[in-house]
């Protein structure tokens, strides 16, 4: 298991190393390493790396790339969370309303021009994580309201219900406001461009913390993984466990999609690998996701970067074109057995 963890770790630290490196200008790994040496440490650059290799390097590629990672990861730890704790592999913070919740929250700002007085810049990122947030809150306080027990079916179809009419809810502000259908559309798919080292001083330490929090569950999500039933056996408080858990999820993907938009199957995939490659044990599904997900974030980011340059696509279309399929097949799987 310990090699399985070294290679993918190594394989990761490769894609991040070849999205820096591609792109209109060409700039080679070695040369990559010598400038974040030079900008962390102080370390003496080659004489033929040029200012503007400096600059495309410390002050364009390697933020975004970080960002994406950080993306990825937050995403990928949330969906693991969301398939253990309601113990079904398509379930994910988008399916109980988490992205609708933000994407209500993103067309107030972006339709009706709120603005927050003391931090305006920071308006559409801070109500897209609350609303986001608010959502799942709002759908765990009415499924244990509806069911004391909180049963994972009635979490999954109240979030669904809270799902379609929030979406519904955000496509008649698209009808009503549509001059600027275009900026809401462009960030319902998602995008790293325009993003600095501010939005990674922010997401990556968010999604650090988060996937460490959550780490000190891995017993009770191992548990859980057998049944509600036999965890509360050996002594698991379920609706407590539960609860921590799915906020912590959303508050994971919440930050995300605040930042940079909805970006959807991240949180299928990576999970789902993971658990063919490294096993159900969460002391390596909950760091692992963290892992591949970022490197597939990565490199479906640099896919969308270089697959028709100068245009550049939206990063969440490329996740959902690989991501659609891999989803029909888990679900054609399960029907199969």
């Amino acid at each position: 298991m310990t090699a399985k963890v070294i290679i993918a770790v190594s394989v990761s630290i490769g894609i991040l190393l070849l999205s820096i490196a591609v792109g209109s200008v060409y700039i080679p790994p070695v040369d990559i390493l010598r400038i974040i040496g030079h900008n962390l440490f102080g370390a003496e650059l080659a004489e033929y790396i040029t200012a503007s290799q400096l600059a495309i390097v410390w002050n364009l590629r390697l933020p975004r790339v970080l960002l994406a990672f950080s993306a990825g990861a937050a995403l990928s730890v949330s969906g693991a969370i969301m398939q253990s704790v309601l113990r079904n592999p398509l379930a994910s913070s988008y399916t109980l309303g988490v992205s609708s919740g933000a994407s209500l929250g993103a067309a107030l700002v972006i339709f009706l021009g709120v603005s927050l007085p003391f931090m305006p810049m920071m308006t559409l990122p801070i109500l897209g994580f609350v609303f986001g947030l608010g959502t799942i809150l709002l759908v765990i306080s009415i499924a244990g309201h509806l069911d004391t027990h909180m049963e994972n079916h009635t979490i999954i179809l109240t979030g669904m219900v809270f799902s379609l009419f929030i979406s519904a809810i955000t496509t008649l502000m698209f009808a009503l406001f549509g001059e600027s259908i275009q900026r809401m559309v462009f960030w319902q798919m998602g995008s790293f461009s325009m993003r600095d080292w501010h939005t990674v001083y922010i997401l990556a330490p968010v999604a650090l913390i988060g996937i460490l929090f959550v780490s000190r569950f891995k017993w009770e999500l191992d548990v859980m993984s057998f049944g509600e039933e036999q965890a509360q056996t050996v002594g698991v408080n379920i609706k407590r466990v539960k609860l921590i858990l799915l906020i912590t999820a959303a508050a994971l993907t919440g930050s995300t999609i605040a930042f940079v938009g909805v970006i959807g199957f991240v949180d299928l995939v990576a999970p789902h690998v993971v658990r063919k490659v490294f096993g159900a044990q969460h002391r390596y599904v909950i760091p692992m996701s963290g892992v591949v997900g970022g490197a597939f974030m990565v490199i479906s980011d640099l896919v969308a970067r270089i697959a028709v340059s100068p245009v550049e696509l939206p990063v969440g279309a490329v996740t959902a074109i690989i991501g659609a399929p891999f989803f029909a097949y888990i679900y054609i799987s399960r029907r199969r057995r």
